[in-house]
């Protein structure tokens, strides 16, 4: 496999990948017992600092099998912020570690840096505790190796939380892809970025270590560039040699927020959002084609399949394998993407996937 990157990490950032794909699926080797219907997943949350927890906090309250009973954070604001926001039972810690000793939680969502994210997942698996965080799954593809193999050999569910495994037009248009509408997949390109996480007015505990290189792993790269390796992934399987072409756009400096990904095949084109998706068949040309083609009805999503806290519970309680594109194998797989990009801008030369 071939892989061509700038010579430099600063935004706006485009990853070129020249690949062969398989189409071996991933699979989820959990051991877990199955729950009782009637009881609920017992949840603890592991960090305040990633804002992305806010939102995941209304996903638990409006998950009928889920009961968060803890939270660890350090910030005395971010508690602050938190204890407004959720039942008056649920304990807070500043230590992680007593937190998964005294509360017992059944599983943890962790929404810390991602160089933590290792170290807490051993702390878990040494527990036998189930374990989602957000995405990337680490920092580097070794870290990320690790948590797999601790994982599995702990028979705990591992989840990278992706926000575009939850929308109806991601799916839709996997879905369609995998039926054939567009053929052969001949290319794929994903612009996924905005302003900046500053310019966008993230908090500043996120942009603490959103702007780390070591917390976070690489700026834009990091934090966008996982989605389209995630797409990669998922739409054509694990790389080996040249075949089709994913170009990743990721970027900390554009006017304005995308979150676009588009599908060529010989049969004509997918192009998806977050709440959108349309076709063009390769016959439509002329003046009066748009551009994107026409838009697509949209399925409506089953609630275990349009929010993480909902498909992690449903996994616990049922003993379901995590699924792509959030699953361990996967997100090792984009880690790996990722560190031959790093190392490709550092070098100037294509890096081969090991």
């Amino acid at each position: 496999m071939k892989l061509r990157a700038p010579c430099s990490l600063l935004p706006p950032l485009v990853i070129v990948f020249v690949l062969l794909f398989s189409d071996t699926p991933s699979t989820s080797r959990a051991r877990q017992s199955v729950k009782p219907s009637e009881t609920k997943t017992r949840i603890a949350i592991i960090g305040l600092d990633h804002d992305h927890v806010w939102g995941l906090l209304k996903d638990i309250a409006g998950e009928p099998g889920a009961d968060l009973i803890a939270i660890a954070d350090t910030h005395p604001e971010l508690v602050s912020k938190a204890k407004t926001q959720v039942s008056a039972t649920v304990k807070f810690y500043s230590e992680y570690v007593r937190m998964l000793d005294e509360a017992k939680p059944e599983a943890v969502i962790v929404t810390t840096e991602n160089d933590r994210h290792l170290e807490i997942l051993r702390e878990c698996a040494k527990r036998h505790i189930h374990y989602s965080t957000e995405k990337p799954m680490a920092t580097n593809a070794a870290d990320a190796r690790e948590m797999e193999r601790l994982a599995s050999q702990a028979g705990i569910k591992l989840m990278v939380n992706y926000w575009n495994a939850w929308v109806a037009a991601s799916h839709d248009l996997f879905h369609a892809v995998k039926s054939g509408q567009v053929g052969t997949v001949q290319k794929i390109i994903v612009q996924y970025g905005h302003r900046g996480p500053k310019e966008i007015g993230v908090s500043q505990y996120f942009a603490d270590w959103l702007y780390d290189p070591v917390k976070n792993g690489g700026g834009a790269i990091m934090d966008f560039g996982c989605y389209g390796a995630e797409w990669a992934l998922w739409l054509k399987g694990r790389p080996t040699r040249v075949y089709a072409t994913v170009t990743i756009q990721a970027s900390w400096n554009w006017p304005y927020s995308k979150s676009h990904v588009e599908v060529f095949g010989p049969k004509g084109s997918l192009t998806a959002g977050r709440d959108y998706l349309f076709f063009r068949s390769a016959a439509q040309h002329g003046a009066g084609t748009a551009l994107y083609g026409e838009p697509v009805t949209l399925n409506s999503l089953p609630r275990e399949a349009s929010n993480p806290i909902s498909s992690f519970v449903r996994s616990i309680r049922d003993d379901k394998p995590i699924e792509d594109p959030v699953s361990a194998r996967l997100n090792v797989q984009v880690m790996e993407i990722l560190d031959a990009a790093l190392e490709s801008a550092r070098t100037g030369r294509a890096q081969e996937l090991p």
